[in-house]
């Protein structure tokens, strides 16, 4: 993951470490697996943030598919 995807890469392994739970098309993903689909997909995705009751932090990121390139 060379170029423009490193500071993505670093920047949902922090967010994974911090215990924010990341999600592919509705499933529990890895910052790898996010990636994966990011970089080689045919697709767009659209981020999704689900905070916490209150709204003072985030307790989820959601890549939803939204079209095919």
């Amino acid at each position: 993951m060379l170029g423009k995807w490193n500071q993505l890469y670093i920047d949902l392994n922090q967010l994974s470490d911090q215990g924010i739970v990341l999600f592919l098309d509705d499933s529990p993903a890895t910052p790898d697996r996010v990636m994966q689909a990011l970089c080689n997909d045919s697709a767009d995705y659209m981020r999704d943030y689900i905070y916490e009751k209150g709204g003072k932090s985030v307790k989820e990121i959601h890549f939803n598919k939204i079209n095919e390139r």
